[in-house]
């Protein structure tokens, strides 16, 4: 088992929380996730990570797979300009390569941020820390363990 996945499955346990971890052949887009494991386009979380231009720090957008993240509209929300992140920045501060971000168990505290359309399912999917794994969990339950605020970044 990958660190990546370790850390993800240590932050979902830490929070006593019981997650369906499945790996997958496939799942590089949104719909592929979607696909593979039976669920709305919407319900995928995908982590859209930017460089925060001012404090250099990595900023974490969470959004429905079927919408995508406005730089305008996320820059608004970050209270900063933002650029794009680089894998080094990325791998620096979450601690996973891009491809397999998760919104769950970073190295480093990060700020984020999180689409409502999320807050319309049950249960939503997002990567657990390597481009073949996924978890489900609650919307509100990710929001909370993230420290994620709602606010209006979409297109």
């Amino acid at each position: 088992m990958s660190k990546s996945l370790k850390r993800v499955r240590a932050a979902i346990e830490a929070a006593s929380l019981a997650s369906d971890i499945r790996e997958v052949d496939k799942a590089r887009t949104a719909q592929e996730a979607a696909d593979t494991v039976g669920c709305h386009l919407d319900q995928i979380a995908k982590s859209i990570i930017f460089r925060a231009e001012t404090s250099g720090e990595a900023v974490l957008f969470l959004t429905a797979g079927g919408n995508r993240v406005s730089a305008e509209k996320a820059a608004m929300v970050a209270g900063e300009p933002l650029g794009k992140a680089d894998a080094a920045l990325i791998r620096a501060q979450t601690g996973f390569a891009i491809g397999g971000v998760s919104p769950l168990g970073h190295l480093n505290p990060i700020r984020a941020w999180l689409d409502p359309r999320l807050l319309e399912f049950e249960v939503v999917w997002a990567a657990a820390g390597t481009p073949r794994h996924l978890f489900d969990m609650p919307p509100t339950v990710l929001m909370t363990l993230t420290g994620a605020q709602t606010a209006d970044f979409t297109e």
